[in-house]
C-alpha cells in the first residue's frame, strides 16, 4: 500500500524562512511567518536539500492554511531532522506511527496538540526589537486561546478523514 503523502514544515536557518513540504514537494514561503497570505506567494524551493530542518513546531495556527496543511504531531525524536533523514523515517515508520496514534483514539494532527508549545506562528520576528517580541510572546503565554468552534469542526473532520484513510484504507 503507497503511503499517505505528508505536509511538515522545515527551516532553512542561514536564510531564516520556512519550506513546506507539501506532499512530496519542497515549496519555500517568502517570510518567517506560516499563514494563508504566505502560502499564496510560495515558490518552488530549488535549494540545498541538506541545509533543511524539521521544524520542532508543527501546529499551524491560521485555519485556512491549516485545512490546505495537514501537518502532523511529530514524535520529538524526528523534529530537528534533516529532509532526508523525516523521509527515511516517514518511509519506514509513518504508517505504523499513525495507525498506533489514530487506533488508541489519539490525534496525530499538529492542530489538536494538547501541549502548550507556541505555534507555528508566534515565532520571533526577524526584527531586533527585543523588548516588542518579549511583549508579544508574554501576551501570548498569559492569555488562554480558544479557537472558535467552527474551527473545532474543522479539525475534526480532518481527523476523521485521516482515520478512515489509515484504518480502513479508504481514500
Amino acid at each position: 500500500m503507497p503511503m499517505r503523502p505528508i505536509d511538515a514544515i522545515f527551516v532553512h536557518p542561514e536564510k531564516r524562512l520556512y519550506v513546506v513540504y507539501f506532499r512530496g514537494e519542497l515549496w519555500q514561503l517568502p517570510r518567517m511567518k506560516i499563514d494563508h497570505a504566505a502560502w499564496q506567494r510560495r515558490q518552488p524551493y530549488n535549494g540545498d536539500v541538506k541545509s533543511l530542518y524539521l521544524s520542532r513546531h508543527q501546529a499551524i495556527t491560521d485555519p485556512i492554511l491549516a485545512q490546505k496543511l495537514r501537518t502532523l504531531n511529530l514524535p520529538e525524536a524526528v523534529r530537528g531532522s534533516t529532509l532526508h533523514r523525516f523521509e527515511d523515517w516517514w518511509e519506514v515508520h509513518g504508517f505504523e506511527w499513525l495507525r498506533a496514534l489514530l487506533h488508541d483514539g489519539k490525534s496525530p494532527l499538529a492542530a489538536h496538540q494538547s501541549n502548550t508549545e507556541e505555534p507555528i506562528s508566534a515565532v520571533q520576528s526577524l526584527s531586533n526589537d527585543n523588548e516588542a517580541t518579549n511583549t508579544v510572546n508574554n501576551a501570548e503565554k498569559t492569555e488562554p486561546i480558544t479557537p472558535p468552534v467552527a474551527e473545532d469542526d474543522i479539525f475534526d473532520d480532518m481527523l476523521a478523514d485521516l482515520t478512515n484513510e489509515v484504518l480502513h484504507h479508504r481514500h
